[in-house]
């Protein structure tokens, strides 16, 4: 008896040490740097203004929540449903959003440094003007996303899904869309210097006088894709040729 005993205690130590902070959750404590909230139904709470830094809120349903100006950095929202949520100007250096529920989520203005967004639900969010420095956006659903004026230099986007997302004026600078899916996606005077868009399917796309110099196509999908004024100076192009230095519209 008492060996099973010891069995079950020892298999229940294991399963939370899977899931950090699922013992200590109290979803009745108030807001306040580290708060564990991990699995809490908190949806449409107001936590606008608010120090939530090192915060754990996995697997915690939020939706519709307002995290408008609060500081975020370095809390975890992993799995957490962040659908329709506010995050307007919200401090979030290094924060952890692996595989959220985010549609129609706000980040207008945020800054995101060096935050993980891999394989996350984020259709239709709004990060205009937001800053995403070497934000990871691994395997993430970014169809109808507007990135409009938004800092994603270093960023990584390898097999995104970009359908018809926004990238107007913004910078990807060295950003990484290797294998990524942007057909119809709008790149309108956007910053792309040494960005990599290698196989990437960039299908009716619209690239109209945007910088792509010294940037990487090789073996991407351009069919019908616009390049009106865009500039190709040392541009690798689809077959692995490089474009001549001034090129502008075309690869010469």
């Amino acid at each position: 008896m008492s060996s099973n005993i010891t069995g079950i205690i020892v298999s229940a130590v294991f399963v939370l040490g899977l899931t950090p902070g699922l013992a200590a959750a109290d979803c009745a404590d108030e807001p306040a740097p580290s708060v564990n909230w991990a699995g809490c139904e908190k949806q449409g709470v107001d936590l606008s203004g608010m120090d939530l830094t090192s915060a754990v809120l996995a697997r915690a349903n939020l939706e519709n929540a307002n995290f408008s100006g609060s500081r975020l950095s370095h809390a975890d929202f992993n799995l957490a449903n962040l659908k329709g949520a506010k995050f307007d100007k919200a401090r979030m250096i290094n924060a952890r959003l692996i595989a959220v529920k985010a549609r129609d989520a706000s980040f207008n203005g945020a800054i995101l440094d060096d935050a993980s967004l891999s394989r996350s639900s984020l259709n239709a969010a709004n990060f205009i003007g937001a800053r995403l420095r070497r934000v990871n956006f691994y395997d993430a659903d970014l169809a109808n996303v507007d990135f409009s004026q938004a800092n994603l230099e270093g960023a990584r986007l390898e097999r995104a899904k970009m359908f018809a997302a926004k990238f107007e004026q913004a910078n990807l600078e060295s950003a990484n869309l290797e294998s990524s899916d942007a057909e119809t996606a709008i790149f309108r005077k956007a910053s792309m210097i040494k960005a990599t868009l290698d196989n990437a399917i960039l299908r009716e796309a619209d690239f109209t006088e945007a910088d792509l110099t010294k940037a990487s196509l090789r073996e991407a999908n351009i069919d019908d894709v616009i390049f009106d004024g865009a500039i190709l100076s040392d541009t690798i192009w689809v077959q692995y040729q490089r474009c001549r230095s001034g090129s502008v519209g075309e690869c010469r």
